[in-house]
């Protein structure tokens, strides 16, 4: 893996993204080598700051599931394939007027193995730039919609863990704690 996932209590997780200005080869062989280190570990989402850079840039890929969601992207249904992986450039997420929301455990490449529920707005429209700065309208709900938003919540320095209703929060506190300790310990070491 090239790039190097990053645990919680790594600083960088709690970092506002610098936004992207510039849309040329280095943030595009840059957001490869994002996608390529989701892919290594199974993961649907990752934001720059999990590979320890902070900008507004995340990656989805929701090809493999097979959990029923709807997308709409600049006013079309293109299949899947034409436009995942996705790359989100300084994302913007627009909640849909009276949308629900949904309660989903969800996990994070930040936390491994570390799994908890968080409510969340069903359906959103995401806009944002491609690697080539072109600007994209991206309707959707479910999974799509859950996965978007974890990943902007990274660009702006938000966690899962910060989702979490107090009860869901401290089923997995020991876990937390335990892997907050862990990155101390690793992090000493280098």
């Amino acid at each position: 893996m090239s790039l190097r996932i990053v645990h919680y209590n790594d600083s960088i997780l709690r970092k506002k993204g610098e936004k992207i200005v510039a849309f040329d080869s280095a943030l595009a062989e840059f957001a490869a080598g994002m996608i390529e280190a989701m892919h290594e570990v199974g993961g649907i989402g990752l934001a720059a700051q999990q590979v320890g850079v902070a900008r507004q840039l995340c990656v989805v890929d929701l090809r493999r599931s097979d959990d029923g969601f709807d997308w709409e992207l600049d006013g079309a249904k293109p299949p899947r394939e034409l436009f995942m992986p996705l790359i989100l450039a300084n994302p913007r997420v627009v909640v849909a007027a009276g949308t629900p929301e949904i309660v989903y455990e969800e996990g994070c490449l930040s936390f491994p193995a570390i799994r908890g529920d968080v409510a969340r707005p069903d359906e959103i429209t995401a806009h944002f730039h491609d690697e080539q700065g072109i600007p994209h309208a991206l309707s959707c709900n479910g999974l799509l919609a859950r996965c978007i938003q974890h990943e902007v919540d990274h660009l702006q320095g938000v966690l899962f863990i910060d989702r979490m209703a107090k009860k869901a929060r401290a089923e997995i506190d020991a876990e937390v704690r335990a892997l907050s300790k862990q990155t101390r310990t690793e992090a000493k070491k280098s």
